[in-house]
């Protein structure tokens, strides 16, 4: 409600003096996407998040655009702020966990996995073409610039469709704690669900930085948890130019890179008492 209330200052004072075609192209874009955004927290899930995370990118996108065509500093500010704020928040591991946990099946606890340090980049970039390339289009159409705003829309139309389904894929890649033993689902990194009994669970702790454990994080940056087993467990590596099939490891103990190692750590060891090693300090 801040960021919708904030963005009515900003939005209309940006749009003072506009065409009655800008300013209902605008008015009606602006609540489609608050609409979609207040569903996504509604309705929290793994494409809950990914909606939310995407809306925010456009709420960011538009109180720039609107503090610099026209909005005066303390709407612009505010508007801006309102954003960053609600990014923040909707980027947060907590709000990440609490999507992924609402789509589990019965007694599992979910725990979303960091993204791979190589992808932040590109989805940065791709994130911010996205925003442009979907508040200009209709901004272009709304002022007649007809060439030009089809050519926008094409592009936005384009990088929607090949984004979603890519961002959502960041939101599928989980630890999953269950009684019978843990997953790994990772679409991004894995080739095949990776799947360990609970009889064959050595232990879950930190994993120290010179570990000699698989590296299953991406590789992602912060803390990882490292998964010691008591038996050699086959992995299967998502495919790549170079290995089309994927690559198969035998591996003894692997890292993954939860969003918050430390919920893990604790649940792990409420789920499996008998193996787990009490959680570091």
């Amino acid at each position: 409600m801040v960021v919708a209330g904030a963005g009515v200052w900003s939005i209309g004072e940006a749009l003072d003096g506009r065409s009655s075609a800008v300013r209902a192209t605008v008015t009606v874009a602006a609540w489609l996407v608050w609409g979609i955004g207040v569903v996504a927290l509604m309705v929290p899930s793994t494409m809950g998040l990914t909606t939310s995370r995407m809306a925010c990118a456009l709420a960011a996108f538009a109180s720039v655009v609107s503090w610099v065509v026209g909005a005066d500093a303390a709407a612009g500010a505010a508007f801006v702020a309102s954003a960053a704020v609600s990014g923040l928040l909707i980027g947060s591991a907590e709000f990440g966990q609490r999507c992924v946990q609402a789509s589990a099946y019965g007694d599992e606890d979910r725990f979303l996995l960091r993204p791979p340090a190589p992808f932040l980049p590109p989805i940065l970039l791709a994130g911010v073409l996205w925003a442009a390339a979907v508040i200009a289009a209709p901004l272009l159409l709304a002022t007649g610039q007809w060439i030009t705003g089809v050519i926008t829309a094409a592009v936005a139309v384009v990088l929607t469709v090949g984004l979603v389904p890519r961002f959502n894929l960041l939101a599928q890649r989980w630890l999953v704690l269950v009684p019978a033993g843990l997953v790994v689902h990772d679409p991004v990194v894995l080739g095949e669900t990776l799947m360990i009994p609970r009889s064959d669970i050595d232990g879950i702790d930190l994993a120290l930085a010179d570990t000699e454990a698989a590296d299953f994080t991406g590789p992602a940056a912060g803390h990882a948890v490292e998964v010691s087993l008591t038996a050699m467990a086959d992995a299967l590596l998502a495919p790549t130019k170079k290995s089309p099939r994927g690559t198969a490891l035998h591996v003894r103990s692997f890292i993954v890179a939860p969003t918050r190692p430390g919920a893990v750590l604790r649940a792990a060891q409420h789920r499996f008492q008998r193996a787990m090693p009490p959680p570091s300090t």
